[in-house]
């Protein structure tokens, strides 16, 4: 009776291990979002005057960012957008923003905390870095967007407007599109996508703000 009680048992330990193996296994599991390799390490200061690095990220999933306060053109709806994601992973540390001014000698810590607070930054993973001008541009070239000064341009600064996705492992991800390319960015602008970036909606326009939403949510899962 003894025995038959523990084989019992047994069965039913097994039974329960391969059903949750599955479950462990798809929990872990990686996305399909492409790797880019490794995103380029930083170390800048925030707008609190703190020292904040690329390993201050690490274990999140974050977004990059290069724009500048007085932007008169593309940055306000950069904003917009980020706020959006801000919004949507409020309350979750695992969640980060950076973003990295290309006018430092404007954008002093305490610029960059008065902005934050106008635009209504609640998130506290979500650092408005400046450093040196220099270091800064040949960043942004390392994440494969452009940072420069133009007199011609409004404002006086030029800029990708683009958001650049990294995994918590320090790895810059992107989705491909229904060609399998790989962008690896985001537009920051929210364009309509006439290019089909996105495969699930072949023929039709979608906003990048969504599928960026998608693919943290898959990043923060893995």
């Amino acid at each position: 009776m003894k025995n038959k009680s523990y084989i019992g048992i047994s069965f039913i330990v097994l039974i329960f291990g391969i059903w949750a193996v599955p479950k462990i296994v798809a929990k872990f599991s990686k996305s399909d979002l492409a790797d880019l390799g490794e995103a380029p390490a930083f170390s800048l200061t925030d707008q609190t005057g703190k020292t904040i690095t690329n390993e201050d990220y690490k274990g999140k999933v974050y977004v990059v960012e290069f724009f500048f306060t007085t932007c008169p053109t593309i940055c306000p709806k950069m904003n917009e957008n980020m706020l959006e994601l801000q919004d949507a992973f409020y309350g979750q540390p695992s969640f980060g923003i950076a973003s990295i001014t290309i006018d430092p000698a404007h954008d002093t810590p305490e610029v960059l905390k008065q902005h934050a607070a106008l635009l209504g930054v609640k998130h506290y993973n979500w650092h408005f870095l400046t450093g040196d001008r220099d270091y800064i541009f040949n960043l942004a070239k390392q994440y494969n967007q452009y940072a420069g000064e133009n007199a011609r341009a409004a404002g006086g600064f030029e800029h990708s407007g683009n958001f650049v996705l990294i995994d918590k492992e320090g790895k810059i991800r992107s989705r491909k599109d229904k060609y399998g390319n790989v962008r690896g960015y985001y537009s920051g602008l929210d364009y309509k996508d006439p290019e089909g970036f996105h495969e699930d909606l072949e023929g039709q326009y979608h906003p990048e703000l969504d599928a960026l939403k998608e693919d943290i949510k898959k990043l923060m899962e893995e």
